[in-house]
C-alpha cells in the first residue's frame, strides 16, 4: 500500500508518518509501547521535580524569618498561595491547621489603652515599659504590668538602650539610704554644649534619702566662690544638709567650699579617686538626666538650657514614678517619710513624765 493511501486510511498525515518511522522504525509493538511509557514517565518525574523545586523556592523567599505568631503565620500562607504554592503545602511549611488559617479575630478591646501607651511614649521617648505602667497606674488605670508590656512590645515602642563605655570592676563600696530628707546629699558636676559649641557646667544635687533632684544648675562656669553662693541660695530654701558627699574636684575641695561647710557645720565626705560607684545615687541620677533630657533637646543657649532643665527637673521631682521608691515620685516619697518620722516621734509631752 503507498504511504498516502495508508495515511488517508487512518487518518495522520504524512509527516507523523515519516517522524514515527524514523523514531519507531524496527521496533516491535511491544518496544514502542514501553518506550512510549518511559517518556511519560520522565515527563511526569520532571513536572514533580520543577514543582517541588518552585515549592522550595517559595518557602526559602517567604521564610527567611521564623514565623511565630498565628496573624504573622496566616499571612505567610497567603503569601505562599499568591506565589503559587497550594495551601496544603503552605500550612504544612508552616505549621498551622486551616482551621487556624480561616479563624477571624475578635474586635481589638485594646485600642484605646493602646492610644494611651503610644501617647506616654511619644511624650516621654526614653521611658520603657516599666515606667509607662507605672505612668498608667499614677493616673488611676486599673492595669496588668503584663497587659501593658505585651501591648507596648506590639506597637514596637522598645527603646533602644544607649552603649556606655566599659569601665574596669572596682571594689564595691556598700551606701546605706538615709532615713530622713537632708540628712546626706550628693553632688556632682554634669557637662554639655550649647549650639553655638560653648561648654555648659551643670552642679547637680540629689537627696539620697528621697531621690529629689534638690537642684540641677546649669552655668557656662562654676567656680568656688560661685558654688558657695549656689548652695547659700539652695539652703535657703530647702534647708541645710548634715553631709554632702561629692568626688575630688578642685570646687569641692577648694578653700571656699571648706570654709562655707565649716561655718554652716556640714560634713564633706569626699569619694576615692576613680570610683564614682561610692557617689552612685547622683551618677544614676546623672544616666536620667543625660538620657532623657540633655541627649534629647539642642540648646540654642543658657537660657533655653535652663528652661528645659528646670522644665524637666520638676517632672522628674513630682511627675515621674520611680520603680526604687514603690511607683512613687520623689516628692510623694520624701512626704512618706515626714508623715512616717512624725508618727514615730516621741511625743513632747509625754516625755516630761
Amino acid at each position: 500500500m503507498a504511504v498516502k493511501d495508508l495515511c488517508r486510511k487512518h487518518g495522520f498525515s504524512e509527516a507523523s508518518y515519516y517522524l514515527w518511522r524514523s523514531k519507531f522504525g524496527g521496533m516491535d509493538v511491544s518496544d514502542a509501547k514501553r518506550l512510549k511509557a518511559l517518556e511519560s514517565e520522565n515527563a511526569r518525574l520532571k513536572k514533580l521535580l520543577a514543582e517541588s523545586m518552585l515549592e522550595n523556592e517559595i518557602t526559602r523567599e517567604v521564610l527567611r524569618k521564623k514565623v511565630l505568631t498565628a496573624p504573622a503565620k496566616r499571612e505567610t500562607v497567603r503569601a505562599m498561595q499568591a506565589l503559587g504554592s497550594t495551601e496544603r503545602r503552605a500550612l504544612a511549611v508552616v505549621g498551622m491547621s486551616a482551621s487556624s488559617l480561616r479563624y477571624e479575630p475578635a474586635a481589638d478591646r485594646n485600642a484605646v489603652l493602646r492610644e494611651k501607651i503610644v501617647k506616654l511614649a511619644q511624650r516621654h521617648r526614653r521611658y520603657g515599659a516599666e515606667m509607662i505602667y507605672l505612668k498608667l497606674r499614677q493616673a488611676g488605670e486599673l492595669v496588668n504590668h503584663k497587659r501593658v508590656e505585651r501591648l507596648y512590645a506590639l506597637e514596637k515602642l522598645q527603646v533602644r538602650r544607649r552603649r556606655r563605655k566599659k569601665i574596669p570592676v572596682s571594689e564595691r563600696q556598700p551606701l546605706v539610704r538615709p532615713g530622713a530628707a537632708n540628712e546626706v546629699w550628693s553632688m556632682d558636676f554634669v557637662f554639655d554644649r550649647v549650639a553655638s559649641g560653648r561648654a555648659i557646667k551643670m552642679l547637680v544635687i540629689v537627696d539620697d534619702a528621697t531621690h529629689e533632684a534638690v537642684a540641677v544648675i546649669p552655668e557656662h562656669a562654676v567656680g568656688g566662690e560661685h558654688l558657695v553662693r549656689i548652695l547659700d541660695q539652695v539652703c535657703s530654701l530647702r534647708g541645710r544638709p548634715a553631709v554632702i558627699r561629692s568626688d575630688n574636684g578642685a570646687e569641692f575641695t577648694g578653700k571656699a567650699m571648706l570654709t562655707w561647710a565649716h561655718r554652716n557645720n556640714v560634713a564633706l565626705r569626699l569619694i576615692e579617686p576613680g570610683k564614682p560607684n561610692q557617689n552612685a545615687y547622683v551618677e544614676s541620677f546623672n544616666g536620667r538626666l543625660r538620657d532623657e533630657c540633655l541627649n534629647e533637646h539642642w540648646f540654642t543657649s543658657l537660657l533655653h538650657a535652663k528652661a528645659v532643665i528646670a522644665i524637666w527637673t520638676r517632672e522628674y521631682n513630682e511627675e515621674r514614678p520611680k520603680p526604687g521608691l514603690g511607683g512613687l515620685t520623689p516628692v510623694a516619697y520624701a512626704k512618706q517619710l515626714a508623715a512616717k518620722a512624725a508618727t514615730f516621734a516621741p511625743d513632747s509631752n509625754a516625755a516630761r513624765y
